[in-house]
């Protein structure tokens, strides 16, 4: 029997009233839906906002729409294509070099295709995970730096049906083989489930510093089967907003989030073995 849960009045909602001048954040895959939304409330709260995106012609026109809507000058186009490992080494490098501070990463992009990146693994794994996995550690020092910060990583509810094959990994350098329509829904999955282990794995290596992360299942949503529909991209920017500006959240570093409210996660989502395994398989996939 399913007990239903008593709603709050402000649950689904970012209720921080937290104003960011002075303060940056990037979100990558900001030039639509969810990401454009988030960078929009972000510069109207005064931050400076770096929107990472692989479209030169997409990021450019996005950066128009986030400066008029949110009445912001502090916004920046940077490109970046998570599909290759050098693109990533390279932003980084130039975002290091002209940018002082980050105070915010928020690894929203996210895509479910077939094919190769630039570096031979399987898109959805390279993009969804591994791509996001090299930019966090390469910008960890800035971040550290800037304290208190955060990592937001957009997941999804999809990664309760996800699994992580190493014996995949290491010998096709994707999570799995095929090509069907559901070969492609799971491994989309597979790689939501890499962005909540991530977050675990990552708030266990930051203990003691004032960086934290959060992972999260976007706004609200319903689901049917494996297809989840999105309401508003106002909607479902609300969790990732709650993520990266709720005061008082810092205790719940690692834990997943939806509907602004910290979740519990099946026991696959949080196991510190497979964690560490894809941290350590992740680190050699990117030569650090």
């Amino acid at each position: 029997v399913r007990i239903p849960r008593t709603r709050t009045k402000h649950e689904g909602s970012c209720t921080s009233k937290a104003k960011l001048h002075g303060k940056t954040v990037i979100v990558t895959g900001s030039n639509t839906g969810i990401g454009k939304t988030t960078a929009i409330e972000l510069a109207k709260r005064g931050a400076r906002v770096i929107l990472a995106c692989r479209s030169k012609q997409r990021g450019e026109a996005a950066l128009q729409d986030v400066k008029r809507e949110s009445g912001s000058n502090q916004v920046v186009f940077m490109q970046l294509d998570l599909a290759s490992l050098k693109s990533v080494r390279s932003f980084a490098e130039n975002f290091l070099k002209t940018e002082p501070r980050l105070d915010i990463l928020i690894n929203n992009a996210g895509l479910f295709i077939f094919g190769r990146t630039e570096d031979g693994f399987g898109m959805t794994f390279g993009v969804n995970h591994l791509g996001h996995f090299l930019l966090t550690n390469l910008l960890l020092d800035r971040l550290k730096e800037c304290g208190p910060s955060r990592v937001v990583n957009v997941s999804s509810g999809a990664h309760n049906w996800g699994t992580v094959d190493f014996d995949c990994l290491n010998t096709h350098k994707d999570l799995r083989i095929g090509t069907s329509f559901v070969a492609g829904q799971r491994v989309y999955a597979d790689s939501k489930l890499c962005n909540v282990l991530f977050t675990y794995e990552l708030a266990k290596r930051l203990k003691g510093t004032k960086v934290t992360c959060y992972s999260l299942h976007p706004g609200k949503l319903h689901s049917c089967g494996f297809l989840f529909f999105m309401k508003t991209p106002l909607q479902g920017s609300q969790t990732t907003l709650h993520c990266a500006l709720q005061e008082g959240i810092e205790h719940l570093s690692g834990r997943h989030f939806s509907n602004c409210t910290a979740r519990e996660v099946l026991a696959k989502a949080k196991d510190p073995v497979t964690a560490k395994k894809l941290w350590e398989i992740s680190e050699r996939f990117c030569d650090l």
